[in-house]
């Protein structure tokens, strides 16, 4: 019935970009170590960052459809969990002229470890018979994810015929992507394949098509899909907090991985696409949010990172011994001259924070053996920030890139213009960062419990050695502005105050190494209007000289980043203000459906009643969808210490009812039901603890 229209001309090659891709727009399915990015209408279009990428590889870069040479009208999007999105398009023929559609397609897509299910429901609700064919065009070019990000085209790559389907091919990866249907036609010279379907009145025809990738170069692995965490059942008389914490469940679950190296433990990638692997940084803070959910990721997080601890000294690569990895990426040859080495230490941070996470892991019950098992990773990570962290001898951790090849900045704001002075200069290292110091406080103090419980000496080296540090923080870090006295972003290397007001020193108040005076001046800080945009908390005071609301690192809110702020001003002491941050957050989330992204514009809402996308984020990034734990571990006032054999919990007022079942502590259930803000409150475990409230 349907006549078929000469398809649009085959591109020789994928667009050429010049640009970062945006991603705000694009539609996400993942199942790592695989991503696919494609428009809102479905279709995997060859332009910018769309495509199917496998463990950093796109093995295919354009798959649209086309239905008797027509393109698709799409009219719907309905995600289904992280891995899994159908897409809705009408099709109008010319010579069926109705204003209501009766001709559609529904394409359910299901992004798996190892490549990409595809079904095509072709539904006709007309009272004629109808003749299609459906085509769907393919290429790729097989490019690596960080050529992608930096705007790289690449050739296209030819197929192949298999049995079935189509091959493409490298020297790293083999995909292939054939048809479930005996009767497809493939034409392996224009990379189509074409089905022909006669769909009666008031019917559908399937078509459908996967694509399975075998990966020689990965290195990282899906985790096993039978284990993972799960989300706990939340009623509330706020619907957001249960939203976000069941899309973030869903989306972490797409982000689990393993190492070919250490396949049995299990971490978080970063993000989704760009940071599609481990993250020391990034897998730490995630585990750390999630340990109301239980144990497990911590555990495995920690071993992965420990198995690739430094051992020498690299300049090239920055490994040190005894410090934790940034980041691991696939060895790309000539290609990657650019990029940073595939194995990368330029982290100043992570090694105090897996420190950090190992003894937050120990309170929330992790088995004494694991745990005594990674003590010596730990000492040797202590070792790390008292002989190498501090290049220059002041007694504080700083970083500085000696390869001239690394990353400028080493912190979690790690762009190249994210450490400025209030009047918009940018810092010269080495710099170092307030919340790099409060991690290295925290840790040496948390490593000295370890240290003692498990009858190791070092201890009270330890105790004082943060003592010390704290005091020279105090010294050192306070300035003063219109505001009053804040603690600044960073001592640059001429040790002199980088004094832009920033979203760091929220990253303060959890450690310990601010008085009760000096976290009081930081909560009011941080829920002032230069601070607080209504969203979230900016990760830079909209007063300073290098403000811009779009900035990656300079006037955007990051989710971790405010709820690690909430935290600890509820660890603080500072509720009302920890309420205020957290009330933003939920803001944001619903406006986002539920799924916090990696950051969005620091915009105020009196500019604006929504937050601005940032257009470049990654959705879903794991530290940003761990931030919904924050929020109802904050909500609960929970906080939990299996050694010392207690849980204290102390629920915020003006919560409403809030019932949560199923949270996690040393391997048991914990149950927690408030009826009207801090009234009423019942909880229940299985672990043999003493449950305090107030």
């Amino acid at each position: 019935m349907f006549p078929v229209q000469s398809p649009p001309a085959e591109p020789a090659a994928l667009a050429v970009a010049s640009l970062q891709p945006l991603l705000h727009d694009l539609v996400t399915c993942v199942s790592a170590p695989t991503v696919v990015l494609s428009g809102p209408d479905g279709q995997i279009r060859p332009q910018g960052a769309q495509g199917v990428f496998s463990a950093d590889i796109r093995v295919l870069g354009r798959a649209e459809v086309r239905v008797a040479g027509l393109d698709l009208e799409p009219i719907g999007t309905s995600p289904v969990g992280a891995a899994t999105v159908e897409f809705v398009s009408v099709i109008r023929p010319p010579e069926l002229p109705t204003a209501d559609p009766t001709i559609w397609l529904r394409r359910r897509r299901t992004a798996v470890s190892d490549g990409v299910d595809e079904e095509m429901e072709l539904v006709n609700v007309s009272t004629s018979t109808v003749d299609v064919v459906l085509e769907l065009h393919l290429a790729t070019d097989l490019l690596d994810m960080e050529s992608v990000k930096a705007g790289r085209s690449g050739s296209a790559a030819r197929p192949t015929p298999a049995p079935g389907g189509l091959r493409f091919n490298s020297v790293w990866v083999d995909a292939v992507l054939t048809s479930t249907d005996a009767d497809t036609e493939i034409l392996a010279d224009g990379a189509v394949l074409r089905w022909r379907r006669t769909v009666g009145p008031r019917s559908s025809g399937l078509a459908a098509w996967t694509l399975r990738v075998r990966d020689s170069g990965a290195v990282v692995s899906a985790a096993d899909p039978s284990a993972g965490f799960l989300a706990p059942v939340i009623v509330s008389s706020d619907r957001r907090i249960r939203r976000m914490i069941e899309q973030a469940v869903g989306d972490l679950r797409g982000l689990r991985m393993t190492t070919p190296c250490t396949p049995t433990d299990e971490f978080l990638a970063a993000g989704s696409p760009w940071y599609l692997t481990l993250f020391g940084r990034d897998s730490i803070w995630a585990a750390r949010m999630l340990l109301p959910l239980g144990t497990e990721l911590a555990a495995g997080t920690l071993r992965t990172l420990a198995f690739r601890q430094g051992t020498v000294e690299d300049t090239v690569t920055a490994e040190e011994p005894g410090k934790i990895l940034h980041e691991i990426r696939r060895p790309l040859g000539d290609l990657a001259d650019p990029f940073l080495p595939p194995v990368y230490y330029g982290t100043v941070d992570a090694t105090p924070l897996w420190v950090c996470l190992l003894a937050d892991a120990w309170r929330w019950g992790l088995a004494a053996g694991e745990v005594e098992q990674l003590l010596p990773a730990a000492e040797h990570a202590l070792e790390w920030m008292a002989r190498y962290g501090d290049s220059d001898g002041d007694g504080f951790l700083e970083y500085v890139d000696k390869s001239g090849r690394g990353l400028a900045n080493q912190g979690w704001k790690d762009s190249g213009d994210s450490v400025r002075f209030a009047d918009g200069r940018l810092a010269v290292g080495p710099v170092a960062l307030a919340e790099v110091q409060s991690y290295a406080y925290e840790a040496a103090l948390a490593g000295a419990d370890l240290l003692d419980a498990f009858g190791r000496p070092g201890g009270q080296r330890w105790r004082d050695h943060a003592a010390a540090l704290a005091a020279r923080f105090r010294e050192k870090f306070w300035a003063t502005d219109e505001l009053g006295a804040y603690p600044v972003l960073a001592l640059d290397g001429g040790k002199n105050q980088v004094d832009a007001p920033a979203s760091n020193m929220g990253h303060l108040l959890a450690s310990g190494i601010l008085s009760d005076a000096e976290a009081a001046l930081v909560a009011a800080r941080l829920v002032h209007p230069t601070m607080s945009s209504g969203f979230g908390l900016r990760t830079m005071s909209s007063t300073a000289g290098g403000y811009s609301p779009l900035s990656y690192h300079c006037g955007s809110v990051w989710p971790h980043d405010t709820a690690i702020a909430i935290h600890g001003l509820r660890r603080a002491g500072f509720t009302d203000e920890a309420m205020v941050l957290a009330e933003g957050l939920l803001a944001a989330g619903d406006a986002f459906d539920g799924r916090l992204p990696e950051l969005y514009g620091g915009f105020s809402m009196k500019e604006f009643p929504v937050p601005v996308p940032y257009p470049a984020s990654c959705r879903p990034q794991a530290w940003s969808a761990a931030s919904a734990v924050v929020l109802l571990q904050t909500y609960l006032g929970l906080d939990v210490d299996v050694p010392g054999g207690t849980v204290r919990i102390s629920p915020a007022e003006g919560i409403g009812s809030l019932s949560v079942s199923g949270l996690q502590i040393a391997g048991s259930a914990f149950d927690v039901e408030v009826a009207s803000g801090r009234g009423d409150l019942v909880t229940s475990t299985d672990a043999d603890l003493r449950i305090e409230v107030g």
